[in-house]
C-alpha cells in the first residue's frame, strides 16, 4: 500500500459504527426489547435489517424503518429504542474491529484523534468506556448533541480544535458525502457496512492497514 499519505495530516476523524466497532447484533436485541413494550409494531429486528441503515442520522433511521407509523408513535418508539440501546450496550457492547487498540495507539502518537457519528447522545461514551480506548481521543461529536447532520458536526470538530489538515475515515457513502461537504478528505473502510466506488483518497480493508497508510 502506498505511503504517500504520511505527513499530510495533523488529525484523524473517525466514524464509529462500521469503522471502529460493529454493535448491530446487540442493537437489534435492544430494539426488539423496546418493540415488545408497545402494541403497534409487529416486526422482528435483526442485524441484517439494521446494518444497511446504520450510519444514518438517528431520526432518519426510524423514519426509514417505521415510515408506516404516525409521527407521534414513531417518536415514542425511537425514544424507547434509544433508551434500551444504551442500557443494552452498557453491558454487552459491540464487536471491536481487530487490532483497534494497537492501531489507535500508533496513530495517537502522530495525530490528534476524534470521532464524529450520527448516533444518539451517550452512544460514543459507551463505546469509549467499553473499548478502553478513550484516552486516545481528543474529542467527539454526534447527531444527538445538536441534531445537526454529520457534515456540520465534522466542521464543528475542525473549527473547535483548530485542525489544519484533518482526514475523515468512514465506511459508507453517507460518510464520504458528509466529509466532502465539510471540506475534509476521505479514506474508505471497506470492511464496514457500505460501499464507496470513487472519490476517496484511499481504501483500507482492515483497520490495521492505517499504520501503513498513515
Amino acid at each position: 500500500m502506498s505511503s504517500s499519505l504520511k505527513e499530510k495530516f495533523d488529525s484523524i476523524i473517525f466514524d464509529l459504527d462500521g469503522t471502529l466497532w460493529d454493535s448491530t447484533g446487540n442493537v437489534a436485541v435492544a430494539w426488539q426489547d423496546a418493540i415488545a413494550t408497545v402494541d403497534y409494531v409487529d416486526e422482528v429486528m435483526t442485524r441484517e435489517k439494521i446494518r444497511p441503515i446504520t450510519g444514518l442520522a438517528y431520526n432518519v433511521i426510524f423514519d426509514t424503518l417505521f415510515s408506516h407509523l404516525d409521527i407521534e408513535k414513531r417518536a415514542e418508539l425511537m425514544g424507547l429504542c434509544a433508551k434500551s440501546e444504551l442500557e443494552t450496550l452498557h453491558t454487552k457492547g459491540g464487536e471491536l474491529y481487530p487490532s483497534l487498540d494497537e492501531t489507535l495507539g500508533y496513530l495517537a502518537r502522530r495525530y490528534k484523534l476524534f470521532i464524529v457519528s450520527n448516533c444518539q447522545s451517550g452512544y460514543i461514551e459507551v463505546f469509549l468506556k467499553l473499548s478502553n480506548v478513550g484516552h486516545y481521543f481528543s474529542g467527539h461529536q454526534c447527531y444527538g448533541t445538536k441534531g445537526n447532520p454529520k457534515a456540520e458536526n465534522i466542521k464543528d470538530i475542525v473549527n473547535d480544535y483548530e485542525l489544519r489538515a484533518p482526514v475523515y475515515i468512514g465506511d459508507t457513502m453517507g460518510d464520504y458525502d458528509s466529509a466532502t461537504k465539510a471540506g475534509v478528505p476521505f479514506i474508505f473502510a471497506d470492511y464496514g457496512f457500505g460501499k464507496v466506488e470513487s472519490g476517496q483518497l484511499a481504501t483500507i480493508s482492515t483497520f490495521a492497514e492505517l499504520t501503513v497508510l498513515l
